[in-house]
């Protein structure tokens, strides 16, 4: 293997000052036809300009880092699809950890994100701990949290109006006759979660109607399909269930369809997020949809704020939307 091509090789080839390929390479001023040898030259060399050396000069390394604690849910490859695009289309790139939701696998993230020297970190389905927080305006790196809301830690949040969202497909349920009415909660560690079921409550509680059933799915797919046969076990069960997300609901339709129920005849089903499989004819599932586009652009907007150095305010941003209905529910009047 040939040694890496350099800047000066390139100089040299070009006919012009090293500075001149370090302008072109790094956006500034450089007249046409220098930009036009230079990239020439490059290409005949096979050079490709060190971008984290330049990081390292300018202090900016165009990378987003982003964190999200699982993929199995089909809501976050989407999101993390069109994150990752809009981040590209403004000349960033995007940097994606997994990691479980404890505290210790997450500091290790963030310290190594730190460590590539991130300009900014997007925190997707995982929490961050006030001293992880610290450490990073200490570093003078911003972080948002998207889909994730966190009271008290000083970080701008990005979510659905997960409240509102909730009351309406409770709503909804109750407005077609239900009152038998259970629900297969997300993680109680989540805010998320927590206020999908506050949402659910407040508009049972509006009906004078008791909960059938209130119990915490974990967003996990096995955990929702247990419950649901739970549910379904015995001489009274539900007339609907309301489920905190599609990756529970649809293990959950699943399940009640394994144990000869009928949806909707039997049970009516709504779940939440809107993720494509809901269209599916297969589930075809009744479901509050997540504005994804204006979260994401929600989330750069605060993000890339901050990152260009305005004062941005930690801030807790909830966008509404629309309740669609499909075959997994009874049919609301006039829908």
């Amino acid at each position: 293997m040939g040694a890496r091509t350099t800047s000066l090789q390139v100089a040299k080839l070009a006919g012009v000052s090293q500075s001149a390929v370090s302008r072109v390479f790094s956006g500034a001023s450089a007249s046409p036809e220098t930009a036009k040898k230079v990239r020439k030259a490059a290409k005949q060399l096979g050079y490709r300009p060190n971008v984290l050396a330049r990081a390292m000069i300018t202090g900016k390394s165009r990378i987003i880092g982003l964190i999200v604690a699982y993929l199995d849910n089909q809501f976050y490859p989407e999101a993390l699809e069109r994150l990752s695009n809009a981040l590209q289309a403004k000349g960033y790139h995007i940097l994606i950890f997994t990691v479980p939701n404890t505290t210790d696998r997450i500091a290790g993230v963030v310290e190594d994100l730190l460590d590539y020297q991130v300009d900014g970190i997007i925190a997707a389905s995982v929490s961050l701990s006030s001293g992880l927080t610290d450490l990073c305006v200490k570093a003078g790196i911003p972080v948002v949290l998207f889909n994730r809301g966190q009271p008290g830690s000083g970080l701008s949040s990005v979510t659905s109006a997960n409240i509102k969202g909730a009351t309406m497909a409770t709503q909804a349920l109750i407005e077609t006759g239900h009152s038998r009415i259970a629900h297969i909660a997300g993680w109680e560690g989540s805010l998320t979660g927590r206020d999908r079921q506050q949402g659910f409550e407040d508009a049972m509680a509006c009906a004078g109607l008791t909960p059938f059933a209130i119990i915490d799915g974990m967003y996990n797919r096995d955990t929702a399909a247990s419950i649901a046969r739970q549910l379904m076990t015995g001489d009274t069960r539900p007339d609907a269930i309301f489920v905190g997300n599609d990756h529970m609901a649809f293990a959950v339709m699943d399940e009640i369809r394994q144990m000869g129920f009928s949806i909707p005849a039997d049970v009516s089903v709504i779940g939440y997020d809107d993720v494509p499989l809901a269209s599916w004819p297969a589930y075809d599932l009744t479901t509050v949809r997540q504005p994804v586009n204006r979260m994401v652009e929600a989330t750069l907007e605060t993000l890339l704020s901050s990152i260009n150095g305005q004062e941005v305010y930690p801030q807790t941003i909830e966008i509404e939307g629309p309740l669609i209905q499909r075959g997994s529910s009874k049919p609301i009047k006039g829908s």
